[in-house]
């Protein structure tokens, strides 16, 4: 059996189970060994944070400002990026409880490491140096959860993004990584709308998409397109309720823009393989799309409103 088809197996499994999201946490972490805070792991974040204050910085370049995260994860990589870079307020959303404490510490503890080694350098262009010096200080060990939280101006929410309890045009900033995808197209229009709402005339939205089939990230056995085989209802019983993945292509989120009135000012994207593309043959509800399109992997989407 496949590595992907027997992650889909278990995943489908845990999925059914009472607090899945824990269960899903105990699997990756000890078996896909998914969810460590690793160099890798902290560095893509980092790359992701950067991008964001640099479309940020670039559009308001001064100023405090207050932002919001879609998908908080474990690990609240991005959210302190946006403290050290002069946020009065990050808030940051899940619809599961994901970070506790542990992992909230683990996420300090890691930036110390990184500024005491001299790795984070190239981010000091954005960062405020008395909240370096602040973030430095910090004991982990000595101080509550609470404590944390306060210190980082950070609201920690769970619950669902379509219904936000924020007064329209709170934020300067929303964002997101990699978290679009696995979200269902009419829950997502929902969540853009009220993200758009949220967001002040003047704010920004800067959103990385995954497209690619996260199965292949733990299976080298299949391209990164292989999801893009199978019909709405046969993907309907592969996919998953604790890692969903909605197979959207590029040009349908560039559609919901449109439908929403939501400008793209930048766009980034990896173009992919259109080779790697052809060793498929593609669901008939793929069929209509042209291949560049198909083959995009990632984008990253700026825009205003």
């Amino acid at each position: 059996m496949k590595k992907w088809v027997l992650k889909a197996i278990i995943q489908k499994l845990i999925s059914w189970l009472p607090n899945s999201h824990k269960v899903n946490f105990w699997f990756q972490k000890n078996i896909t060994k998914g969810v460590r805070l690793s160099d890798d792991y902290f560095g893509d974040k980092l790359v992701h944070a950067e991008d964001h204050l640099k479309h940020f910085r670039t559009h308001l370049p001064q100023g405090q400002f207050c932002s919001l995260e879609l998908g908080t994860g474990w690990y609240p990589v991005v959210p302190i990026a946006m403290y050290l870079a002069g946020a009065k307020n990050c808030t940051s959303i899940d619809l599961n409880p994901l970070m506790t404490k542990e992992s909230f510490g683990e996420t300090i503890e890691k930036y110390q490491e990184w500024f005491k080694a001299g790795k984070l350098e190239h981010l000091k262009k954005y960062f405020l140096p008395e909240r370096i010096s602040q973030l430095l200080k910090i004991k982990v060990a000595e101080a509550s959860y609470q404590t944390l939280l306060v210190i980082f101006n950070f609201e920690y929410w769970v619950g669902d993004a379509q219904g936000l309890k924020d007064e329209d045009g709170t934020y300067d900033l929303v964002h997101s990584n990699n978290v679009f995808e696995h979200v269902h197209a009419g829950v997502l229009r929902n969540i853009l709308v009220e993200f758009k709402r949220v967001l002040k005339q003047n704010g920004l939205m800067s959103h990385f998409i995954d497209m690619s089939d996260h199965f292949a990230h733990l299976d080298n056995s299949i391209t990164i397109y292989n999801f893009l085989r199978f019909s709405p209802e046969a993907w309907q019983r592969i996919d998953n309720d604790v890692q969903p993945q909605n197979r959207w292509r590029l040009s349908d989120y560039e559609e919901l823009y449109k439908q929403l009135e939501l400008h793209i000012s930048a766009k980034d994207f990896r173009p992919g393989s259109i080779a790697d593309l052809e060793k498929i043959e593609l669901a008939d509800c793929f069929s209509a799309k042209t291949k560049k399109d198909l083959a995009v992997s990632h984008v990253h989407l700026v825009n205003t409103i």
